[in-house]
């Protein structure tokens, strides 16, 4: 699978194209990922730095340890990249594409941090947007429709 993916932060000030040769992708439990995203883990895929197109403009970048640096948007917040020094790789949030379900996990990192119990939550009760009459409300007096 060599293909074009897209992506970018919520508000739309930064967009990135990148050639993406698998749809392998990566759960990271360490406690960096862990704040970095507000997540009990971060979910990356790595690619080439090369492979990467910015469209828009470069993310911010925080300095946040001294072996990476992890972009992002300054204006909506949204986790983009984690980027190690001197590394010709880089990786993208999941999140952050366009069709973030077309890329698979296929391993853990940082596992000794991680939170077993939300891992497998297939048994818990489930509830569509839409079918929370509060957030609906909200959204349609705000745009209109839900959010795609």
């Amino acid at each position: 699978m060599s293909e074009t993916m897209t992506g970018g932060c919520q508000c739309g000030r930064i967009r990135y194209a990148v050639e993406a040769d698998d749809d392998a992708a990566y759960l990271c439990h360490c406690r960096m990922c862990q704040r970095a995203t507000g997540g009990v883990a971060a979910t990356l895929k790595e690619v080439p730095r090369s492979a990467v197109r910015w469209k828009t403009c470069e993310p911010d970048r925080y300095r946040s340890s001294p072996i990476a640096v992890r972009g992002f948007c300054a204006l909506c917040g949204t986790p983009l990249t984690y980027e190690g020094y001197g590394s010709s790789h880089m990786d993208l949030t999941v999140g952050s594409f366009d069709t973030p379900g077309k890329l698979r996990p296929t391993g853990h990192s940082g596992v000794e941090s991680r939170h077993d119990a939300w891992l497998d939550t297939r048994g818990l009760p489930e509830t569509r947007t839409d079918q929370l009459p509060n957030i609906v409300n909200k959204w349609i007096e705000a745009v209109g429709k839900l959010p795609d």
